[in-house]
């Protein structure tokens, strides 16, 4: 099926009008033996990439159910820009523009995460129908955000971070930047551990780009294994990333977001010939086919 084949769609017809009640899956049934593709949806007006194109609930749909029939296995729901610089969202603007999509697209069927920091809303989403929470805020983490991954038993994204979107960039300093963040992520790992969450649970994110220059994210990309020595699933974000713009750089100007996807690409096959759990990408089709290129290069 193509991008656009939105079965029952026309150019006046809402995405919230033909959402068909399907099978819903679980986070069980996601396929195993392979790199997953985790699409990002970001319903924000100021996420650096796509902000402000998908605010509109019909428009946020309209792009999750895209994303879904391009072979997204999930689809990561976003309601605050987790970009350096970005301004706070209210937990309760950020429930407002996520929890329709959410209900929407569990209706449809697709398994759903969903890109929080925040304890209410993170409850909220669950509810809602969520399969995992996909938590950026790395050591400054929400009072409470562990009893209710513990409480509810889904799957949690642990990502590595110092400090907040305001100051993060000013805390981008390593003597070893790989030895450093798993020795953090292994602190993170443990508190939640202690209180309640199960190891099991718990998916493994080194934040590229998250209080990281460029140096610092080729490093963590060429030693992921050091990171999969922690024990639980790995996932990676990459896409559209600063780091990569500056790689392709014309004349010292750094590539627009938008034409960052064949580098994401690459990364993707990078992670995935390393055995990442999942990778989390803005265009889900190209990843998907640098997916089968992994697989057709690794049986030969």
């Amino acid at each position: 099926m193509s991008l656009g084949a939105i079965p029952g769609t026309g150019p006046n017809t809402s995405p919230l009008s033909v959402v068909r009640k399907s099978k819903r899956k679980t986070f069980a049934e996601l396929p195993t033996g392979r790199t997953l593709v985790m699409g990002i949806l970001n319903v924000t007006e100021d996420s650096f990439s796509d902000g402000g194109q998908y605010l509109a609930i019909d428009k946020a749909l309209d792009h999750g159910l895209k994303l879904l029939y391009a072979g997204a296995d999930i689809i990561d729901v976003g309601g605050e820009s987790t970009r350096p610089g970005a301004k706070d969202v209210d937990p309760a603007l950020e429930q407002a523009r996520i929890i329709p999509v959410i209900e929407a697209l569990a209706k449809a069927g697709a398994v759903i995460s969903v890109d929080t920091m925040h304890v209410s809303t993170a409850r909220a989403a669950i509810t809602a129908g969520a399969h995992l929470i996909n938590d950026v805020s790395g050591l400054t983490y929400e009072a409470g955000m562990a009893e209710l991954i513990a409480e509810t038993g889904v799957p949690y994204v642990l990502m590595h971070r110092r400090g907040t979107a305001a100051d993060m960039v000013r805390q981008a300093n390593y003597t070893d930047v790989v030895t450093e963040v798993v020795a953090e992520l292994r602190t993170l790992r443990d508190e939640f551990v202690a209180k309640g969450v199960k190891p099991e649970q718990l998916i493994i994110d080194p934040g590229l780009g998250f209080a990281k220059d460029a140096a610092h994210n080729w490093a963590l990309l060429a030693n992921l294994a050091a990171v999969e020595e922690l024990g639980h699933r790995v996932l990676v974000g990459t896409s559209r990333k600063r780091f990569l713009g500056e790689l392709l750089a014309d004349g010292g100007t750094p590539r627009e977001p938008l034409g960052r996807d064949g580098a994401t690409a690459a990364t993707t096959a990078l992670a995935a010939r390393d055995g990442v759990w999942a990778v989390r990408v803005h265009d889900v089709a190209g990843s998907r086919d640098a997916l089968e290129v992994v697989k057709a290069y690794g049986s030969n």
